[in-house]
């Protein structure tokens, strides 16, 4: 968590409360961590780390969106702040769709 915490903070992103989440609280058998943050402003943020060997598409990404969604049930509220560190190469297409659906890159 210490590297996912610097690495907010290298793009200037502070968070008064962040913990982590299991995949399994969500109901899903996912390699993914999770974590949900408040940040300085009082809004939630997501936070996913995704690490793989084989190219992230489109439909995983969409599968992200739906685990963010579960997120923001499972919490009760909206969370507009939605971060991913990707470490796994990443489709042209599911990075463009990301981005236009508010996602942001870190890494």
């Amino acid at each position: 968590m210490k590297t996912i915490v610097e690495q907010l903070r290298i793009h200037g992103i502070l968070c008064r409360k962040f913990s982590e989440l299991s995949p399994k609280e969500l109901g899903t058998r996912k390699r993914i961590r999770l974590y949900i943050g408040v940040n300085l402003e009082g809004y939630y943020c997501s936070v996913m780390v995704l690490s793989k060997k084989s190219r992230v598409l489109r439909k995983e990404a969409e599968v992200l969106k739906g685990l963010h969604q579960k997120m923001e049930s499972w919490k009760g509220t909206t969370i507009p702040k939605k971060y991913i560190w990707v470490d796994a190469p990443l489709c042209s297409k599911a990075k463009a769709w990301m981005e236009q659906e508010g996602w942001k890159f870190l890494g």
